[in-house]
């Protein structure tokens, strides 16, 4: 993948050593799948400092108030995902909040029931669009959206998936950690405004293949993303599929005069 000469010359400082690379971020994202195995995606906004005009899964930065005790929980605890994401249980924590909250302000779908066995049906109407916003604008924290409404948090609903840290020669970095979920049943997403101008579901395969055509702009984790989820016939077998999770960290290389970025 070929660098912009802007972001070329960022690689060009930090390889000589005369510019630092910016910390990365803890982030979470989720992969949203429904039946006809179709992801859903959000196309960024033209004007936002990171991957404007991208399409992307929703997802965010972790709030330190995701980290909180308080936040009610059924499923796998944060001690068992922080193995998987070889992360600390305080880490891990604010990382599954940070999914299923981030799931909730970008696309409306929260990952939540009355109990551990139970999910959220509806998540439309006036009440849950004003919590909605109050969470965006950080107004109300995730444990006290959920004490509010008398919900868990279903970490069991959140399969681990992949783990992406944003290239050191990026002005603004993330640790990101990929999740897959189903939407639930009875759940619908909806066009929320916010970072996205545009919404759509797409099959893995035909969003590879608008990217391929120029039609749309995916960054590598999506594109891979999408890629190993075409391999699937189904939301089941992508549940299914067994995940190593390896850091990946995308690194930029001059070849033959052109820097480029390859995540190998």
């Amino acid at each position: 993948m070929p660098l912009p000469e802007e972001l070329a010359e960022r690689a060009r400082e930090i390889d000589a050593g005369r510019l630092e690379p910016v910390p990365a971020k803890d982030a979470a994202t989720v992969v949203l799948l429904r039946e006809g195995l179709e992801v859903y995606l959000l196309r960024r906004k033209s004007t936002m400092a990171f991957a404007a005009g991208a399409y992307v899964f929703p997802g965010g930065s972790v709030d330190p108030r995701d980290t909180d005790h308080a936040v009610a929980w059924a499923g796998p605890s944060p001690k068992e995902w922080g193995e998987v994401f070889n992360a600390d249980e305080r880490t891990a924590r604010g990382l599954v909040c940070a999914a299923v909250r981030e799931t909730f302000e970008e696309s409306g779908v929260l990952l939540a029931g009355p109990g551990a066995d139970s999910v959220v049906e509806d998540t439309t109407g006036p009440g849950w669009e004003a919590d909605r916003l109050a969470l965006i604008d950080r107004g109300l924290s995730f444990a006290d959206f959920l004490d509010k409404r008398g919900l868990v948090l279903r970490s069991d609903l959140l399969k681990p998936w992949s783990h992406w840290i944003t290239p050191v020669i990026e002005p603004r970095r993330f640790d990101t950690r990929f999740f897959v979920a189903v939407l639930p049943p009875g759940q619908r997403t909806r066009d929320v405004g916010g970072e996205a101008d545009k919404v759509a579901w797409k099959r893995p395969a035909d969003g590879l293949d608008l990217a391929h055509r120029g039609e749309i702009f995916l960054m590598p984790p999506t594109y891979v993303t999408l890629r190993d989820l075409s391999a699937c016939d189904s939301v089941a077998q992508a549940l299914a599929v067994e995940r190593e999770i390896v850091t990946i960290l995308p690194r930029a290389v001059e070849i033959e005069g052109e820097w480029r970025l390859i995540t190998t």
